[in-house]
């Protein structure tokens, strides 16, 4: 498997003459498209209905499971970047951590199936889903994550997507209950005017 792994690495890799443009936008990719993820939860929260802000909850809780999940992983098993192994090329500056499963990816596709998951947002969450496919290439190509990463980060994610509707009913209503009060007061204004919703 780690041969199949590092052979499929080296295929989608940057070769030493990749050209300037092909290793900009894969750091465009790879480290700024996550960047859609709080924005879009944000603006959904803002303009979305009751149902939409319940689903958006549960994505937000479905990633950062994701990411608590990727945590102890690394502390069991730790699997080292193409760059510690002295493979292939590395063309962006990345600590020395696990690579497995890929932090980037576990957030993004968490909060994507978690979407799916939903109806309201179910659109939402194909788009993000599908927006994780140049990412997983992009952290390839330069060099700080192998292809069983990404195949990790789904397995993580589609996991702690199934975890949190699973338990839906105990997390969600709490945490509206919890949310709401304090973000009627903050934007009361706003919401008086109709910018966003109560």
């Amino acid at each position: 498997m780690e041969h199949l792994n590092r052979s499929l690495f080296l295929l989608l890799n940057a070769g030493p003459g990749a050209s300037g443009i092909a290793v900009d936008t894969a750091r465009l990719l790879a480290d700024g498209l996550i960047w859609i993820v709080p924005a879009g939860l944000t603006v959904g929260w803002l303009r979305g209905s009751s149902a939409t802000r319940q689903a958006l909850i549960a994505a937000t809780v479905a990633g950062l499971a994701g990411l608590l999940i990727n945590q102890i992983i690394g502390l069991v098993w730790y699997h080292p970047r193409p760059f510690e192994a002295g493979i292939g090329q590395t063309l962006v500056a990345h600590v020395q951590d696990n690579s497995f499963p890929s932090d980037h990816l576990t957030l993004i596709w968490a909060v994507a199936f978690s979407l799916l998951m939903h109806e309201q947002p179910r659109l939402a969450g194909w788009a993000l889903a599908l927006m994780g496919l140049p990412v997983a290439w992009a952290r390839i190509y330069l060099g700080v994550h192998f292809p069983l990463d990404v195949l990790g980060s789904a397995l993580v994610a589609l996991s702690s997507a199934w975890l949190i509707l699973w338990e839906k009913h105990r997390l969600i209503a709490p945490l509206m209950r919890l949310l709401l009060p304090p973000y009627r007061r903050i934007f009361a204004g706003l919401i008086r005017r109709g910018w966003v919703r109560q």
